[in-house]
């Protein structure tokens, strides 16, 4: 497996072992490892796509921050100008080892499973769950009946004066 593509804090990587990379700031101690999800794995042979035997394995190297980003807004012409600035928290961790089977995880699981005791399908009264019946909702209310508008008057086009017949009575005066 020569390269997997992992998400962290919402974002996509593309990781190779020994790669080192910085992310978003993580919650994880450092020197600690974890696994994160697993989205593509490729390399050798077709990628495999969301693969459940494959795990990436991640070193947490230790807390950072980026650097400064100054921000200024200025408008002319009404004295107005805003200085900030910005650092983003950074996690700096290391890809230790891409592949291997989740046999440690599913060890966990299976322990961390509590079994049933013998005779799990036979129910007791006494510890049987109790039904709550929902109280019916009262019945609303029904809605009043819209008022009526009252009718608007139309407005009537405007008469545009004929203009023409008014040149001409002008000229046979």
């Amino acid at each position: 497996m020569s390269y997997a593509i992992i998400s962290l804090g919402g974002k996509q990587y593309r990781v190779s072992e020994g790669q080192r990379l910085l992310v978003d700031r993580l919650e994880t101690e450092d020197g600690k490892t974890f696994t994160p999800d697993v989205l593509l794995v490729g390399g050798s042979g077709a990628p495999s796509l969301s693969p459940q035997d494959v795990t990436v394995t991640v070193k947490v190297l230790g807390q950072q921050r980026g650097p400064k980003i100054r921000i200024g807004k200025y408008k002319k012409r009404t004295g107005y100008k805003r200085h900030t600035g910005f650092r983003s928290a950074l996690t700096q961790i290391e890809i230790e080892s891409i592949g291997g089977k989740k046999k440690a995880e599913s060890k966990q699981n299976a322990e961390a499973a509590p079994k049933p005791p013998a005779g799990a399908g036979v129910v007791d009264a006494a510890e049987a769950p109790v039904e709550v019946e929902a109280k019916p909702k009262a019945a609303a209310k029904p809605k009043a009946a819209p008022k009526p508008r009252a009718a608007k008057p139309k407005a009537e086009p405007a008469v545009e004066p004929d203009v023409a017949a008014e040149t001409a009575k002008e000229d046979e005066s």
